[in-house]
């Protein structure tokens, strides 16, 4: 959920022209890695119990929850979030959120280990993995995949390097690639990505900026509460907001970030009024999953679940 709010509001402030406060990018940054890492997680946790292995299913979701009370530390809400707002975030983080998060961190790591450990020199996962919907460079491209299914197939496409936003310019980590496209490269590809992330989440949560969580446009950001509740001007200017909404400019964009299973898109339409024309989502499963037929097609039955697990389907997306 971060992910898809964060990727939405970038769209927006760019249709604005304007540019979010260095805090604020470095908290969606941290909200955008944790997402990933926990997206991977149940990707391949739901992948291994589809195949037999039980007990990772269960351990992972461990994990998931810890994320998801750093989430509602932030925001007051685990699944069903609300912190990122058009010009910034809702709220500053809590005291001591960031020191959290580092703590989490290192749960975190030694998790991806367990993982590691568990599943990848298991024969059985292997035999099941290796081998299974492998698809070229070539082909992965035609059929439009983004994310880790296209770098498991040797593209080491990636918008946080191939057209950085925020900070991502100013961080250490590298791009994880694949060579066959098949199942087990997928998988190695979401671990390797879940250890780059925390190394992205660490480098942020320790050199913070200073500074606002915000910017203050009153055209565009809500007032505090407090001038809300303490002046006509803060109340006329939240009804105002509420009522009439944002004005953007006249013109049309179409914006992506990199979510954790490809590139999230929006196609975004200004007439000029406080709502837009067209709104477009561009999902990353929607394009993967259209290849679904030719990859099952001449292998085993059995093969179907672990090629739709690593392809990581996600049902709302499939609605177009």
């Amino acid at each position: 959920a971060p992910m898809n709010n964060i990727g939405y509001c970038k769209a927006v402030e760019r249709l604005l022209g304007v540019e979010i406060p260095q805090k604020a990018q470095a908290m969606r940054v941290i909200l955008a890695e944790l997402s990933r890492v926990i997206d991977h997680f149940i990707c391949l946790g739901a992948m291994a119990v589809d195949l037999g292995a039980l007990t990772g299913f269960f351990h992972l979701f461990t994990y998931r929850e810890l994320v998801y009370t750093l989430f509602e530390k932030l925001c007051g809400a685990r699944l069903t979030v609300s912190m990122t707002r058009i010009g910034g975030m809702a709220q500053d983080a809590p005291e001591g959120w960031f020191d959290d998060v580092l703590d989490a961190v290192k749960k975190l790591n030694a998790a991806v280990d367990e993982l590691d450990r568990l599943l990848t020199g298991n024969k059985i996962w292997q035999q099941r993995t290796q081998n299974i919907g492998a698809i070229s460079a070539e082909d992965a491209i035609s059929w439009g995949y983004t994310g880790p299914c296209l770098r498991a197939a040797g593209v080491g496409i990636d918008l946080r390097k191939t057209q950085p936003y925020y900070m991502y310019d100013q961080l250490d980590f590298k791009i994880p690639v694949g060579t066959t496209g098949d199942v087990f490269d997928r998988y190695l590809v979401r671990v390797a990505e879940m250890r780059e992330s925390l190394k992205i989440v660490e480098q942020v949560c320790k050199n913070v900026p200073a500074g606002d969580y915000t910017i203050r446009d009153k055209s565009i950001v809500l007032p505090e509460k407090s001038e809300v509740y303490g002046n006509i001007e803060g109340l006329m200017n939240h009804f105002m907001l509420v009522i009439k909404g944002l004005r953007p400019p006249v013109g049309d964009l179409y914006d992506a970030t990199e979510a954790a299973n490809g590139e999230l898109g929006f196609y975004l339409v200004s007439d000029g009024s406080g709502r837009p024309y067209r709104l477009k989502v561009r999902p990353p499963c929607f394009a993967i999953y259209q290849s679904f037929p030719d990859s099952v097609t001449g292998g085993l039955l059995s093969d179907v679940i672990p090629i739709m697990g690593s392809m990581n389907l996600i049902a709302g997306e499939l609605d177009r």
